[in-house]
């Protein structure tokens, strides 16, 4: 019994558009060429790559669709998975002025944009679920990314944990996948990555397939 590895898993990965001051967003490069750099590389045995899906760099206005995308998936793992198969929503946002990865390990319930969101939107000290009270309310994955960080230091990718997801589009849609996530079932984790010109984009390209592999591994 004990060879036959982790059981079966899904990932689903999202991205975001361009935004205020980053005109060109590598998390859309990233996640719109995952399924065939994948397909080359090979995916680990018990992997399906669900959906890659990008979002817009967006809070409230891009609600609707963000859960249009999250409910969806679901629907369709119900109907391919047994029970023993685990969903796990990755999101890839770009942090531009990082210099390495960073693994976010929760996000927090406030909404204080520096700049306007491409809908124009930029609230200030606003919760993102009223129901869940004050800003100061964290969401925590309750995916193992310490052995995740560990495993892909290993493979020589420059990467840390973070508490910290920002207060931006990134921390919004991570507050609402994580709730989403909890009221399902299902895992959700939040990956800032820098822009190429600070980590070009075959490395990338390599952390996130690593990073897939690694949470077909431990997630």
């Amino acid at each position: 019994m004990g060879s036959e590895g982790p059981p079966a898993v899904t990932i689903h990965i999202t991205g975001f558009k361009k935004f205020h001051g980053v005109p060109e967003n590598p998390t859309e490069t990233i996640v719109s060429n995952l399924r065939e750099y994948m397909n080359k590389r090979g995916l680990p045995k018990g992997l399906t790559l669900g959906s890659c899906s990008i979002l817009e760099t967006a809070g409230q206005g891009a609600v609707a669709s963000l859960y249009k995308t999250l409910q969806s998936a679901l629907e369709e793992n119900d109907s391919k998975l047994t029970n023993s198969g685990r969903v796990i929503w990755v999101h890839f946002g770009v942090n531009s002025g990082a210099t390495k990865f960073a693994i976010e390990h929760q996000a927090v319930n406030e909404a204080t944009f520096r700049c306007p969101d491409e809908m124009g939107w930029k609230p200030q000290k606003v919760p993102i679920i009223n129901a869940d009270g004050a800003i100061s309310q964290t969401r925590e994955t309750s995916l193992p990314i310490q052995e995740i960080a560990k495993a892909l230091s290993k493979k020589g990718f420059d990467v840390m944990v973070s508490d910290d997801a920002g207060r931006f589009v990134c921390n919004y849609v991570y507050y609402h996948s994580l709730r989403f996530a909890e009221e399902n079932g299902i895992k959700s984790l939040f990956v800032h990555v820098p822009l190429f010109f600070t980590i070009d984009e075959e490395t990338q390209m390599q952390f996130a397939a690593s990073l897939l592999e690694a949470l077909a591994a431990f997630g």
